[in-house]
């Protein structure tokens, strides 16, 4: 393990004023994407695709440092035989890949989920490595279950240990073979729950977390943390202001993070575009931790950008203005000089 690498890697990733463009959705997720622009999901049009946001230069130049990319992009060529990789690399940024296999039911647990991948992962490291990639990903996802259904509340203990433990073996695989670890623990936004809850569980699950990356022996500063944010489930009665999000959120890593994380960079979570810009960016206004904190988004960076392309080669130039666009909003963020009237230029 050359901690030195690690470290490198992990610092450039949360590059003041730049992030992580999250182009790793599995073929089944960006298929859902493909239908929503009446596009259909094959090869060729995932290629079309993921090459548009990688010829964006000033996106790429300015605000992007490393792209997570799904398995077949890792390998896979331009239109003119330019491999994808290169497109991103000649920008100064870094490669990585999402090596999870993706979340499963677990056994005797009803509504939660336990993520695959490990077998074989230590071999498919080496290989990543020497096509490039110098970063990887895995997503653990953590259900609130409806507080209605107290007879089947989630998250157990059970399955947020299960899932860090998953995270910390994946994390120290990464590091013997010299591939900084992204960590994603995502407590899912989608339900009932309050921002009380959300803030309960998440201090849960990073406090496994980083009790199991200890005892793994991962070196913390070769590792990067995506988290979520602190917010209220998007079906609670009661939603947050953008201020309580962002000191709840503070007060919760501050908690749990050691310092010696080089960065944390926040999933959007299925927040829209703005939002996330907005909570970012409040994070960062009130600022005074010790890691840089920056995002790692997928939809919150590409979704109006997808909808500009539509799936049609003469909205290119429309597409990667929209992208430009988003991925300078949310580099502002990430300093904590984001305002809503630049939405508007």
């Amino acid at each position: 393990m050359n901690l030195e690498l690690l470290n490198e890697t992990a610092v450039k990733m949360v590059t003041p004023g730049q992030g992580l463009l999250a182009a790793d959705e599995s073929t089944g997720t960006i298929g859902k994407r493909m239908a929503s622009i009446s596009t259909e999901n094959n090869e060729e049009n995932r290629r079309d695709w993921r090459e548009m946001l990688f010829r964006t230069d000033k996106a790429m130049q300015d605000h992007v440092s490393g792209v997570i990319l799904f398995e077949e992009t890792l390998t896979q060529m331009a239109k003119d035989g330019t491999p994808l990789a290169d497109l991103i690399t000649k920008n100064d940024a870094l490669l990585g890949i999402k090596v999870d296999k993706g979340a499963k039911p677990m056994a005797l647990k009803s509504g939660e989920t336990i993520t695959e991948g490990l077998d074989g992962l230590r071999e498919r490291l080496y290989t990543y490595f020497e096509q490039g990639a110098r970063f990887a990903k895995w997503r653990a996802v953590i259900e609130i279950s409806n507080p209605d259904h107290s007879w089947n509340a989630t998250p157990t203990y059970g399955a947020i240990k299960a899932n860090t433990q998953a995270l910390a073996r994946y994390a120290a695989l990464c590091q013997e073979a010299n591939i900084t670890p992204i960590v994603e623990p995502e407590v899912l936004m989608g339900g009932y729950h309050g921002i009380q809850t959300c803030h309960d569980v998440t201090e849960q699950v990073l406090k496994s977390l980083y009790a199991d990356l200890y005892e793994h022996g991962v070196k913390l500063e070769g590792t990067i943390l995506k988290p979520n944010m602190i917010v209220p489930g998007k079906r609670c009665p009661t939603q947050s202001s953008v201020a309580e999000i962002a000191e709840r959120t503070i007060q919760v890593l501050q908690d749990t993070v050691p310092s010696s994380v080089p960065g944390i960079a926040f999933l959007s979570g299925g927040q829209d575009n703005i939002e996330a810009t907005e909570n970012l960016d409040a994070i960062n206004k009130i600022g005074g931790f010790p890691w840089k904190v920056t995002y790692s988004y997928g939809r919150a960076l590409q979704q109006a950008a997808l909808f500009a392309w539509g799936g049609k080669s003469e909205n290119y130039d429309d597409a990667q203005k929209a992208f430009n666009h988003r991925a300078r909003m949310n580099g502002l963020a990430s300093i904590g000089k984001w305002d809503s009237s630049l939405e508007t230029v």
